[in-house]
């Protein structure tokens, strides 16, 4: 079951649902300061950079297709080793259709529970963790969850992104 640490967000309580759908049990942590970025992140939960998934949206740049990429926060994608790998070239969608495609604001865009269903791809480097940290919602919240798990439940691919 899916736990918090005091009363959820709305946005909060929708990733709270879907994990317990997924049948991850995850434990919510409401800040009081942002966690917006992977470092605000990190210090937030007191770990390092390289422990906090960044959950970024691509779409392919000829078939439009959504893919969504987790990727560990002290990484940064090298699109054209991730375009090899999807079989497509990228690119970045506006803040608009991101909200869209997810039902999140960049800055609090969880692992999974999106409106849209998004290929999922996981940052290799998170796997070498026994627990990362991913937003929960909002930008001030976040749970941990192990990594192996999250991408068995989420049907996510690992691959190497940077």
């Amino acid at each position: 079951m899916s736990e918090t640490t005091q009363e959820l967000p709305a946005s909060s309580a929708r990733v709270a649902e879907a994990a317990r759908r997924l049948g991850l049990a995850i434990t919510i942590a409401v800040h009081d300061r942002p966690t917006r970025t992977a470092e605000e992140a990190a210090e937030a939960c007191g770990t390092g950079v390289e422990r906090i998934i960044k959950s970024l949206v691509f779409e392919g740049a000829d078939s439009g297709r959504p893919y969504l990429l987790l990727v560990a926060g002290n990484n940064r994608v090298d699109e054209k080793k991730a375009a090899a790998t999807l079989g497509e070239a990228l690119r970045r969608p506006d803040a608009g259709k991101v909200r869209a495609l997810t039902g999140y604001a960049i800055g609090g865009i969880p692992p999974f529970g999106h409106v849209e269903t998004l290929q999922t791809f996981i940052d290799a480097d998170l796997l070498a963790h026994d627990i990362v940290w991913a937003a929960a919602g909002t930008p001030t919240t976040v749970f941990p969850v192990d990594p192996r798990r999250l991408a068995e439940a989420t049907g996510a691919t690992a691959i190497t992104v940077a």
